[in-house]
């Protein structure tokens, strides 16, 4: 690896001037009950906020009989929602930036609850896919928001395992999601899974009000001594406004990130992680539900019980141990701490992830016993939360304010692959089709090769022009 271009290496916050009571990076001034509590309501969220993106991959059979819909239209109540999942970060990471991110969750978590109750009693289709889509962009604030936080609170050394929280959430919502709402389609029905969303997310929203803090710091410039907040005054809504920012700037810079390389490999590794995953949860559904199977809508749901397992072993591969290996590869280089030196963690994923899918595949169209479609979906979850965490993480690392146009990029790919799934096994077969998705995922992770090696360069150029340019300055 070429040496270090100085504006790459990450800078280690005990070495930096924390006097300012109220930083919350570092641990003299933030308990680490404080931390933990803050980041694992948001991490309540999160996973409510993706077990509301994946509800109705379990109930498109009851959808397209009470409304009388084709199943492409029973499929748009997932694929529009996942959309506005990753396109409201466009609006709420700016407001964040504006006014701080506490009230940005607060105010997220009350219109979600809302928009499931609106999803609960809805008439027509036309209203459940408005309400659907909707939730989907109260959802968003869940999602690229939270790298924001642990940036925050976390040094770079702990930054990977910290991360790991929020994708065991995320990939939680997806698996565990199915779970939950297949048993209560099956028991009650499908508005059952919206009445339980609101009511969940109304719980979370009640403890966040006592628990969440407010993790936006702006840095001070002058000589004064600030007091130390108590425990009311982090509770204030305005704590985190800056008056320095700009709603319409943050925007701008978001879409402009699109420019910066080594985001884009991160949005279409992690995109393609999940759009693959969306297309194993409805290819389920499809398959088990009929013949030679015959499930149940429950027994469906026990099959995603095998992709929880999945992400659960997942969490110290892409979790510590990429902050193990960064931290050995920085004393070996002079204690020079580089965002690539996470990189050679996604070998692990790398593998697991896409031989996962391939087996699924392989074992949907030969109609195999369930174990084998079950030991596929517990690989290809075990490579969702891995690789994505890699990623973000080396994201985080090199890139700390331009996460956001990921998660649009990411969200706009499942998008894409839950509405034309379909229509792509119909054609030409799911063992064909999943056979092309392992290669296009693999190729996606090996451009990780280019970036281990070229990594230092990119950024130093990169940060020439656009948003980082002006946040280096």
């Amino acid at each position: 690896m070429p040496e270090p271009d100085q504006r790459n290496i990450l800078e280690d916050p005990k070495s930096s001037d924390t006097a300012d009571p109220n930083n919350p990076q570092n641990d003299k001034n933030w308990s680490l009950a404080a931390k933990l509590s803050t980041y694992l309501t948001i991490c309540s969220f999160t996973f409510l906020a993706n077990v509301n993106s994946s509800n109705f991959t379990v109930a498109t059979q009851p959808i397209i009989k009470e409304f009388h819909v084709t199943q492409t239209q029973a499929g748009e109540l997932v694929c529009f929602n996942v959309f506005l999942f990753g396109m409201g970060n466009i609006f709420w990471v700016p407001l964040m930036r504006v006014i701080g991110k506490r009230p940005v969750y607060l105010l997220a978590m009350l219109s979600l609850c809302m928009m499931n109750v609106w999803s609960s009693k809805a008439v027509s289709y036309g209203e459940l896919l408005a309400s659907r889509i909707l939730s989907g962009f109260a959802a968003a604030a869940a999602d690229a928001t939270v790298p924001a936080v642990v940036a925050d609170m976390v040094a770079p050394q702990d930054r990977g395992h910290y991360m790991m929280f929020f994708h065991l959430a995320m990939t939680a919502g997806l698996f565990l999601g199915p779970l939950i709402n297949a048993y209560l389609v099956q028991e009650q029905n499908w508005r059952w899974m919206c009445y339980f969303l609101a009511i969940a997310v109304g719980v979370v929203l009640v403890l966040s009000i006592f628990t969440i803090r407010e993790t936006s710091y702006h840095q001070r410039h002058d000589s004064t001594s600030p007091a130390k907040r108590s425990q009311i005054q982090w509770m204030s809504l305005t704590v985190g406004f800056n008056r320095q920012a700009s709603f319409m700037q943050a925007l701008i810079d978001i879409l402009a990130n699109a420019a910066y390389p080594p985001l884009i490999w991160c949005s279409f590794t992690i995109g393609i992680s999940v759009g693959w995953n969306i297309v194993v949860q409805l290819m389920s559904s499809r398959t088990f539900t009929k013949p030679p199977y015959n499930w149940e809508l429950g027994d469906l749901g026990l099959l995603s019980i095998a992709g929880f397992i999945g992400s659960i072993l997942a969490f110290y591969v892409g979790g510590r141990l990429i902050d193990i290996i960064s931290t050995r590869s920085t004393a070996r280089h002079g204690g020079v701490r580089l965002p690539e030196y996470r990189l050679p963690a996604i070998v692990i994923p790398g593998v697991i992830g896409p031989a996962g899918i391939l087996i699924f595949g392989l074992c949907i169209a030969n109609k195999t016993h369930w174990i084998g479609p079950a030991v596929g979906n517990a690989m290809q979850a075990f490579g969702v939360a891995a690789i994505s965490n890699v990623a973000v993480t080396y994201s985080l690392d090199s890139y700390k304010p331009a996460l956001v146009i990921i998660f649009v990029i990411r969200n706009t790919i499942g998008m894409l692959v839950s509405l034309y799934a379909a229509d792509w096994i119909e054609r030409q077969g799911p063992a064909a089709v999943f056979g092309e998705m392992t290669a296009i995922q693999v190729v996606s992770i090996l451009f990780a090769i280019p970036l281990f090696i070229w990594g230092s360069f990119i950024r130093a150029f990169t940060s020439r022009y656009g948003p980082m340019k002006r946040f280096q300055e």
